[in-house]
């Protein structure tokens, strides 16, 4: 599946850029009487110009002859089924899913959202809250009674009264009880969308307007607004608060020992390994994930923390509400830039609520451009059928519910029956969705069975819609038809025939040959001195063990050495090496001092199959491919359009 990847992903990533460059087309050429028309020979040409190195292949008589040996391959796989097999068909299913969300999102939107995450990402707001919580479907009645509290709070808020009191008697939020409302710091993304908003779009020091999130209602008061801290990564030394108050001065005195011992030259990871009562960091030496402001549950921390530099990057000990500290700055990441940030922030808004704007965006639109009329008639029967036991999942399908098969209404050219929308209703039992009463139920069901009529219909006419998009398919199409083919043609064939690729050996290992070789032994040193050593032992027969042994140490690497075959030339020979059996005498490089030993010469001669295997196979692989493509034109009736190829010529090289 690697290979497969490799071999499609630069024609993906072109196939992304290609444009339809002419509207007007002619059949250029024809196999078994099926055209190919002018506009894509075109297109592909000039999109793979500037990539082909092979000077020949940009002739267009060439080039043409490359595309119709192309079209040939994919018109074989065709007649051998492969585009029948289920995991091709997986696939191109999977690539169109992703080349299709290029079309199906609202771009403008999508940038916006990016633009706007990007803004509040530099920023960090410190905010506290008051929620009164209420479901997302809760009753009228119940939604107005929340609605009516938390309108009461805000007033008495804005009248002056002290919001963490508030918070603290009657928020709904349980955290509340220990903070008072207080969240601490947050930057974009951190907060579902809703509350993120109220948050970054109220003055410093203001009370928010009612907020609804999914969870209920809120205000939000903002407290602090500063630069976004990035991240960091630190590590730390911690004795832990003790539970008796009095054993308060043992653990301030450890604290202080130990950083006394810091101060003295002693390594902090191993004073963390040793002294840190925080089990889950201290074995790696004190080190922390990597976190950013408001991750921790520390201000304390957190701030400390932040506040180290390069030149100064261990903090005193100071007191947090779980012990005592020594952090230790290991790294810090600010903010990345916004072309740097953009995918993220695209990828976090698609998994984000936001993502809903995109979504409602791209809905409002497709009902402009597919306007729906709907059988009033035959939709108020369909209402009837609905009964209350659709809340409890237990309503069933009418027996007569294909009496009900005429068209409700049109999307584009689609048209969608009554029982289609029965099914639909249907299967939508578990999603939820609690509107009474049962008559308005059917409304909702019906808008959100159009909208996704609507968005199907849009997805399965974009290579209508799109010729860029049909084109790009079409390639990938085509693409994974000729992976298999090659694989089961060529390349698996080119790897087994092992008798086949011994007799092409056979008839091109004239041009596979070795220079002359040599089996030696190369020893390096920066000192001089040592390589006057190192010559006179070897001139004693003494072996490389023994001579790495007298000069070289764990701490010190005095010689290096190493032994081989080596072809006249090579890189690894010392400059000037003399291709002679014996010893060399010093030759010097820069800093370094070489003495070669060479213990064989072997002569120029041929490659053996073995030696030169992998280019065979590569040779091979073209030699069976050059034949089979002109098997290829055997087998199938070629017929090229001389004349339009000549306008075809004309209009490129313009």
């Amino acid at each position: 599946m690697k290979l497969k990847h490799l071999f499609l992903g630069l024609f993906i990533g072109l196939a992304f850029t290609a444009k339809a460059q002419n509207n007007s087309k002619e059949v250029l050429f024809t196999i078994n009487d099926k055209p190919y028309y002018t506009d894509e020979f075109i297109r592909v040409y000039n999109k793979n110009l500037d990539l082909v190195k092979d000077e020949s292949q940009k002739d267009l008589n060439q080039y043409l002859d490359l595309f119709v040996g192309y079209k040939l391959k994919v018109n074989k796989a065709n007649k051998l089924g492969l585009q029948d097999g289920l995991q091709y068909q997986n696939e191109l299913k999977s690539y169109r899913i992703q080349l299709s969300k290029n079309y199906t999102t609202d771009s403008k939107v999508t940038k916006e959202l990016v633009d706007e995450g990007y803004k509040r990402l530099l920023k960090e707001v410190n905010a506290s809250h008051i929620l009164i919580l209420v479901d997302e479907n809760a009753t009228p009645a119940d939604t107005l009674a929340a609605y009516k509290k938390i309108s009461s709070l805000r007033e008495r808020v804005v009248k002056g009264e002290d919001f963490g009191a508030l918070a603290l008697e009657f928020s709904q939020d349980p955290s509340a009880k220990e903070n008072k409302g207080n969240l601490g710091y947050f930057t974009s993304f951190k907060m579902v969308y809703a509350f993120e908003s109220g948050a970054f779009n109220t003055p410093l020091g203001s009370v928010s307007k009612i907020v609804r999130t999914r969870f209920g209602y809120h205000i939000i008061k903002v407290n602090d607004i500063r630069d976004n801290r990035g991240e960091i990564t630190v590590a730390h030394i911690m004795i832990m608060k003790p539970k008796e108050a009095a054993d308060s001065l043992t653990a301030k005195s450890t604290i202080d020992a130990i950083y006394k011992k810091i101060q003295q030259g002693e390594k902090f990871e191993e004073l963390a390994k040793q002294f840190s009562e925080d089990k889950s960091s201290a074995s790696k030496g004190g080190v922390l994930s990597r976190f950013s402001s408001g991750q921790l549950s520390s201000d304390e921390f957190e701030d400390q923390a932040f506040s180290l530099t390069k030149e100064h990057p261990i903090s005193a000990p100071f007191e947090s509400q779980f012990g005592w500290h020594i952090v230790k700055l290991l790294d810090k990441f600010p903010i990345k830039s916004y072309d740097d940030s953009k995918v993220e922030l695209e990828n976090k808004i698609s998994k984000d609520d936001r993502s809903r704007l995109i979504t409602n965006s791209l809905t409002e639109k497709l009902r402009k451009k597919y306007p729906t009329k709907r059988d009033s008639k035959l939709y108020s029967s369909l209402v009837k059928l609905v009964t209350n036991d659709f809340y409890e999942g237990k309503w069933t399908l009418p027996e007569n519910a294909k009496s009900f098969s005429g068209t409700l209404f049109t999307v584009g050219t689609k048209k969608l029956t009554g029982t289609t929308f029965l099914d639909y209703v249907y299967s939508q039992q578990k999603s939820n969705i609690t509107v009474k009463p049962v008559d308005k139920l059917v409304d909702k069901l019906y808008e959100n069975f159009a909208d996704d009529q609507r968005n199907q219909y849009n997805n399965d006419n974009l290579e209508n819609e799109f010729p860029d998009f049909a084109a790009v398919m079409e390639e990938y199409r085509d693409g994974l038809l000729l992976f298999d083919l090659m694989d089961k043609e060529i390349w698996q064939r080119s790897k087994t025939d092992t008798i086949g690729l011994k007799a092409y050996y056979e008839t091109q290992k004239e041009k596979h040959l070795w220079k002359t070789r040599v089996n030696t032994e190369i020893y390096s040193s920066t000192d001089l001195e040592t390589m006057k050593s190192v010559l006179a032992m070897l001139k004693k027969k003494q072996t490389p063990k023994d001579i790495k042994e007298k000069f070289n140490t764990k701490e010190v690497l005095k010689v290096m050495s190493y032994e081989g075959v080596y072809e006249e030339g090579a890189d690894a020979l010392p400059k000037g090496t003399k291709l002679e059996l014996g010893l060399s005498e010093i030759t010097n490089k820069g800093d370094y001092y070489f003495i070669t030993k060479i213990n064989k010469v072997i002569p120029a001669g041929i490659k053996t199959f073995e030696e030169c295997k992998g280019k065979i196979v590569n040779d091979y692989q073209q030699y069976l491919e050059l034949n089979w493509v002109n098997e290829l034109r055997k087998e199938f009736t070629v017929k090229v359009n001389q004349d339009t190829f000549e306008k075809v010529k004309k209009q490129i090289k313009k």
